[in-house]
């Protein structure tokens, strides 16, 4: 059986379509078939505004799957929790850790999960624990905690548990979302602190060698050398991906090295963007 996929940027740091809002974060709806799935809520309650123009009805979600705990990813989710109050609810237990990161003077600031949501994400009835491989609907499935095998990859930042920085955040919570179409799997990326090449790997080995099609979200390359970004581009080649769109915490820079490496397969994701797939359901794993 197949089934239509709609993936609509519902929060994304750039816009270009008018009415439409901007803000550092992510979020993506995802109508999967007869079923309703938001992937991150953004930082605030601006997804509010861009599903009412974009013809979105959040009261209608299945569930809710938060890539990590970051104030930037799940920011919107006492929103979206009011407005859907019996969805359930995907997150890995770490994500609501305490997190903290620095800047370039060392300064820091909070950048996790309010109590108020940490409430609601530990009492709800609602709450899945994704650690592993859990299938949200039928067909979409979350990657849970994503091994690290890749030695030029690391979490992308100054990211810590405490806030005088002492105890080093590796971000275990960081999850993707994948499903299989018709032209190969798609992934779908919150921040990929565990490394793009990582999660591409890890979906692989979860699929036994499915070939990946689209990936698509953030990528976290903003302090990416040379290295990494050559490794990264040169994975890309070798797991023959077809479509890129990378977003959010990308980086200006890495942007601009895919879409002159793969200017045919490249494009950015920014509000309103709408990307649609023929899913091939069940998913063989």
């Amino acid at each position: 059986m197949s089934e239509s996929i709609c993936i609509t940027s519902l929060v994304e740091n750039t816009v270009h379509q008018r009415g439409l809002k901007a803000e550092h974060g992510l979020a993506f709806h995802i109508q999967f078939g007869q079923y309703h799935v938001l992937f991150d809520t953004g930082q605030s309650d601006l997804l509010l505004h861009n599903a009412r123009l974009l013809d979105l009805d959040l009261r209608q979600l299945d569930a809710i799957v938060l890539s990590h705990g970051h104030n930037d990813h799940c920011g919107g989710l006492k929103t979206a929790l009011s407005l859907s109050p019996a969805c359930r609810l995907h997150l890995h237990p770490a994500a609501v850790a305490a997190k903290f990161s620095t800047n370039a003077e060392g300064i820091a600031r909070f950048i996790g999960m309010s109590d108020e949501a940490q409430k609601v994400v530990r009492t709800s009835a609602a709450t899945i624990w994704t650690r592993e491989l859990t299938e949200v609907v039928p067909g979409l499935f979350a990657t849970g905690e994503i091994s690290r095998q890749t030695s030029f990859e690391d979490v992308g930042g100054r990211f810590f548990l405490d806030e005088r920085c002492e105890q080093p955040d590796a971000l275990v919570d960081d999850q993707a979302l994948f499903f299989e179409s018709q032209d190969g799997l798609v992934v779908l990326l919150g921040c990929a602190h565990a490394g793009v090449v990582n999660t591409l790997e890890y979906i692989q080995h979860l699929t036994n060698g499915r070939p990946i099609h689209t990936v698509l979200g953030g990528m976290h390359l903003l302090t990416a050398g040379p290295e990494r970004m050559a490794k990264t581009i040169e994975a890309f080649r070798r797991l023959k991906i077809q479509r890129i769109a990378p977003a959010h915490c990308t980086g200006t820079s890495a942007v601009a090295q895919m879409l002159a490496a793969f200017p045919d397969r490249c494009s950015t994701c920014d509000v309103g963007t709408r990307m649609t797939f023929r899913n091939q359901w069940p998913c063989s794993r």
